[in-house]
């Protein structure tokens, strides 16, 4: 009996040890799994976004204490920490050293009170967005006055390639007529043989008028007109002088008309036309009938010529017209839809003209001096349009 009663007691034992070893282990496990799962809802806390105003000013009150210990000196683009950011600085401090830590606020509970008819100030927040704005500004405007001037770079690289003007390096040649050259490539690369050639520069009328040419009628001829002010102010115009040239610049007709009405302005500065000179001149009729027999079959050269045919009161076919102020290559050369005749003898036969009173026969020299300079090229393009519109009639009129 006593045998069997220690083997019980032996057996009951070990069972009373396995239950507090299971115990044990299962209390150590579900310590374990709950420390684990409790782990992250911490971090969670920690990480959470401040809900108060109390706590948003802790939070940047940290964050300013950290960045003054990490950099003493805030610098802006310019390198220098300037009074209104130091002084920034200093309010946040002063504002924000009674505000409790975001540890503090989460343990207690507890939170500062607003004081009473008033939102809580954050002005560091507003003040830091402020700061950042001009210098956000300034990056932008940086980069655009950047592109645009590479831009101008680019335009003037492409300008000085189109643009580039003759120098005396590329005249290696020296059996070649500065006068050729200047037919082919311009009045400055003509000037700059002269020199070379050791040949005197032109003047204004030797380089319009060609020296020992015709000085009769030619096919082509060149017209220009003066006119004066009649009437109230001088704003009507009546003829004053005519003038033509033949082809080679010389003066072929130049005659004063007598004014037909008595002239209020004679605008002088710019017509040259004085009283004496109209004083004796031609009756306005004569001078209808010769200028329109001079032009009768003949191509006329003149600038803006509608308003020389008008005030003659003449008609002439547009096929035997050529306007140096239409001439679309002349237009782009001087970068005007209407060029001045002036503007177009500098650019194009680089020569000075209406520098002061202006002359009819001048002005006409000119004119034809301008045509004869692209004459070949100009005709060209007429005569090609030309076949181009009767090739187009001959479709038109083909039976069907």
């Amino acid at each position: 009996m006593s045998k069997a009663k220690e083997k019980k007691a032996h057996s009951d034992a070990k069972a009373t040890a396995k239950d507090k070893r299971k115990k044990f282990w299962i209390k150590h496990n579900v310590k374990k799994k709950f420390e684990k799962t409790a782990a992250p809802q911490k971090h969670q806390e920690k990480a959470a976004p401040p809900q108060e105003p109390q706590q948003i000013s802790a939070n940047w009150k940290s964050l300013q204490q950290i960045l003054k210990s990490s950099q003493p000196e805030k610098s802006h683009q310019n390198g220098l920490v300037t009074k209104e950011n130091q002084e920034n600085a200093v309010k946040v401090g002063s504002t924000n050293s009674s505000a409790p830590s975001q540890g503090d606020s989460g343990r207690t509970g507890q939170q500062k009170k607003v004081p009473a008819g008033g939102k809580p100030k954050l002005p560091a927040a507003s003040e830091s967005q402020k700061a950042a704005a001009p210098k956000r500004k300034r990056d932008k405007e940086t980069a655009t006055s950047e592109q645009a001037a590479k831009k101008k770079k680019k335009s003037s690289n492409v300008s000085l390639v189109e643009e580039r003007k003759p120098t005396e390096a590329d005249f290696w040649f020296d059996d070649v007529d500065p006068d050729d050259i200047e037919e082919t490539m311009g009045a400055e690369a003509a000037e700059i043989m002269r020199k070379k050639h050791g040949i005197r520069s032109k003047d204004t009328e030797s380089s319009l008028v060609k020296e020992k040419a015709f000085d009769g009628l030619t096919r082509v001829v060149a017209i220009d007109c003066e006119m004066v002010g009649v009437g109230p102010g001088g704003e009507d115009s009546i003829l004053a002088r005519v003038s033509l040239v033949n082809m080679f610049g010389k003066c072929i007709y130049d005659k004063y008309v007598k004014a037909t009405e008595e002239v209020t302005d004679y605008r002088t500065a710019v017509s040259g036309i004085r009283p004496e000179d109209i004083k004796d001149g031609e009756d306005i009729r004569t001078v209808q009938k010769e200028v329109g027999d001079i032009l009768q079959g003949r191509i006329v050269v003149g600038h803006a010529i509608h308003n020389d045919l008008k005030i003659l009161l003449l008609d002439h076919p547009k096929k035997m017209i050529r306007d140096t102020q239409k001439y679309k290559p002349f237009r782009r050369i001087a970068k005007s839809g209407r060029p001045s005749l002036k503007v177009l003898c500098k650019e194009v036969l680089n020569v000075k003209v209406q520098q002061g009173e202006h002359s009819s026969v001048q002005d006409a020299q000119a004119t034809m001096r301008l045509y004869t300079l692209v004459k070949k090229q100009w005709e060209s393009e007429i005569k090609a349009g030309k076949k181009n519109k009767d090739s187009k009639e001959k479709k038109k009129r083909k039976p069907r």
